[in-house]
């Protein structure tokens, strides 16, 4: 294998020979060996002319590529374009457009949208059962609020899709984190800031005894079982070691990108934007962690193995888009859309057209 790529252009060069990007997903995939995804077995023989491999068991689908049982499968866009993609959204800290994917690949805005998704859950947090914190480590809990900002509407538009000051949960989607200091950060969407919503996510992701520092928010107070402590916003923004900063952080590279990429983001698809964004942040380099964008890159595609996400679940023609967003007031969002954009900026469902 020729000297794998460490910059977007060496990236480019390198995966334009097709058979550098099948030995580069091969390496990763299968480093053991080729394993028939199908049956399990290792007596395959590969058809260069192809770049298929052959199972020597007969069964049905006894032909595969590396494509298949990844969210590359059933894809007709070459790997060469799935890989530069894939390069540029796990290394561009504020995200990349479709258009920008489309105009650079040489692909349609329609096909790229659906490859940045595909891509996207890829990039989904493989640990996401495991607990963060521990035993001498500190944990912040924080929230925000994800939708346009009322100032900046027409009063007419503001009366028909604001009720109240734009900071309601029925004007907008709010998002809970969870971030280990110095470590990793959890996002989910949440119909509301109760406590009875709060509390019982906060005990699902934080290790017991973690020192849990959040601010004055009354849905967080109870948790007795965490050291915790409290920054009130008001007085003060830190107080030592006592702050929200580390969330604060990430919900304006999160903001960051929304607003200034993406422009325009259904509530239904908001959770596979969280999930990029996290993924780049807890990748990011850090003094204990140097991590380069091709180590980025290489985490991204040892992800891309048994996922799969299809047209019809994109476009939530089927429930499991939707079903991400666990409350059914919390699901009636799905009919909502958000512009972010200048002159664009606002919330507003789709019935009141």
């Amino acid at each position: 294998m020729a000297h794998e790529p460490k910059t977007l252009q060496q990236a480019i060069i390198y995966f334009s020979n097709p058979d550098n990007c099948v030995a580069y997903l091969v390496a990763r995939r299968w480093p053991n060996g080729v394993v028939c995804p199908t049956c399990g077995s290792t007596e395959v023989s590969f058809v260069a002319s192809r770049r298929v491999w052959q199972c020597k068991t007969r069964h049905p689908k006894c032909q595969f590529s590396v494509k298949v049982g990844t969210i590359f499968e059933d894809s007709p866009i070459g790997l060469d374009k799935w890989l530069a993609a894939m390069w540029m959204i796990a290394n561009c800290k504020n995200g990349i457009s479709s258009y920008e994917i489309g105009r650079n690949l040489k692909v349609t805005q329609k096909s790229a949208w659906f490859m940045l998704h595909r891509i996207r859950l890829a990039l989904q947090d493989k640990n996401l059962g495991s607990k963060l914190g521990g035993h001498g480590k500190e944990v912040e809990a924080d929230e925000t609020f994800i939708g346009g900002k009322a100032r900046n509407m027409h009063k007419d538009v503001k009366a028909r899709r604001i009720a109240g000051q734009g900071q309601a949960a029925k004007d907008k989607i709010i998002v809970m984190g969870v971030l280990e200091r110095g470590g990793k950060v959890r996002t989910q969407i949440i119909p509301d800031r109760q406590k009875e919503t709060l509390q019982p996510l906060v005990r699902r992701h934080v290790e017991l005894g973690s020192a849990l520092f959040t601010d004055e928010m009354g849905g967080y107070k109870g948790l007795s079982e965490y050291e915790h402590e409290i920054i009130d916003h008001a007085v003060r923004y830190a107080n030592g070691r006592v702050h929200t900063n580390g969330m604060e952080n990430f919900w304006s590279l999160l903001k960051r990108g929304l607003g200034g990429t993406y422009i325009s983001v259904e509530p239904f698809h908001l959770f596979r934007y969280l999930d990029e964004q996290a993924f780049r942040y807890n990748n990011r380099a850090t003094k204990d962690n140097p991590r380069n964008d091709a180590d980025r890159f290489d985490m991204a595609v040892s992800q891309v193995v048994g996922k799969r996400l299809t047209f019809a679940e994109v476009t939530g023609k089927v429930g499991e888009t939707v079903s991400q967003i666990l409350e059914p007031e919390a699901r009636e969002a799905r009919l909502r859309r958000f512009d972010f954009g200048p002159g664009r900026c606002g919330f507003f469902a789709a019935a009141l057209r």
